[in-house]
């Protein structure tokens, strides 16, 4: 964040800002300004708030504190995309994910850090906010893997289950690949499935899409699971953990789908909290966007999240067979497995 001729006083005054930049980034997202300015190149910021319903002084606040870290800039009355606008539209989704979902449990720091509190239901998240975001990060930093794994599937797939299905994009574009499927969308939160199954509806999926509210890591049999010979889980394997549990939620999501031919696990994993010596000091002086938010949020919620090495230490005792994997680096260091049945 320093730079030559900066001084203490303005680096700690760009770290504040940023902070409000970060929740205007999902909110400027959501409420459509980064897309306006996106398709047209400019925006007044009045006329927007006015046409949009929004309070003009709120709206005009968002927008300047983007301004201020170089994500817009003014043109006389109008705003325009900034210097890091491209790369900030490339990663809006996970600055949402961070202050607009995981805002309740970034806020509470000072609360669930400690000891005597954690234990119960001791955070809050918005289950409807992390799924709007997870779509996009599905979109922009997930897709290209997932979509080389899906290529290698050979067979006519015949039904598909997405765990932690959040607004039920996936499923979609699978009933898209695949037109003889059918699909169940399997996801905690129930307010995301409510959206997913309205979307579902407009977009002409009613009969082949479903969706239920459950539990990745408890589920049990159920007669439809038996026609199942497509599983996949995003962005959410990590809840699996620690080991010993992992392996029993693989193993039980081996004898429950006793059909599938393929399993498509995608996730980000560990790279930076837990490390020691040089490796800590490289990886803390070189930290990308969306890893520090997601090392912490899972430790302040009490989940661990495995390395690369420790999740291809633990499909065998699973049951089952990694036959190809494909590593990105964005977000973080992350991962899609193809899995077979041992």
């Amino acid at each position: 964040m320093g730079s030559i001729g900066t001084t203490p006083d303005r680096e700690v005054a760009s770290i504040f800002n940023s902070a409000i930049a970060s929740c205007a980034i999902g909110t400027a997202w959501e409420v459509g300004i980064l897309d306006k300015l996106r398709d047209s190149g400019r925006l007044h910021t009045g006329s927007f708030a006015k046409k949009n319903d929004l309070d003009v002084a709120s709206t005009e606040g968002l927008v300047t504190s983007l301004v201020v870290v170089d994500i817009l800039k003014r043109d006389g009355d109008d705003i325009v995309p900034g210097r890091l606008f491209k790369e900030t539209y490339r990663t809006k989704s996970l600055f949402h994910w961070l202050s607009l979902g995981s805002g309740a449990l970034f806020s509470r720091m000072q609360y669930v850090v400690r000891n005597e509190n954690r234990h119960g239901d001791y955070y809050t998240r918005d289950p409807a906010a992390i799924a709007y975001a997870c779509r996009d990060i599905n979109t922009q930093h997930f897709e290209p893997a997932f979509f080389k794994a899906l290529d290698s599937v050979t067979f006519d797939v015949q039904r598909v289950v997405d765990l932690g299905c959040g607004s039920g994009g996936r499923l979609m574009q699978i009933l898209d690949r695949f037109p003889e499927a059918t699909a169940i969308g399997i996801d905690l939160a129930g307010p995301a499935l409510k959206v997913a199954s309205s979307e579902a509806l407009q977009r002409g999926y009613g009969t082949r899409l479903s969706f239920t509210e459950g539990d990745a890591r408890v589920l049990k049999y159920r007669n439809e699971f038996a026609e199942v010979d497509l599983l996949t889980c995003f962005m959410m394997g990590h809840d699996f953990w620690p080991r010993e549990n992992c392996i029993t939620t693989l193993q039980n999501l081996r004898d429950i789908f006793p059909n599938v031919r393929r399993f498509i696990l995608g996730d980000a994993t560990r790279i930076l909290l837990g490390k020691e010596g040089d490796e800590r000091k490289a990886r803390e002086a070189d930290v990308p966007v969306f890893t520090l938010g997601f090392e912490l949020g899972h430790a302040m919620m009490g989940v661990y999240l495995p390395t690369l090495e420790e999740w291809d230490g633990v499909f065998t005792d699973g049951g089952w067979k990694c036959v190809n994997k494909h590593i990105f680096y964005t977000p973080s260091k992350s991962v899609v497995f193809e899995l077979e049945r041992l």
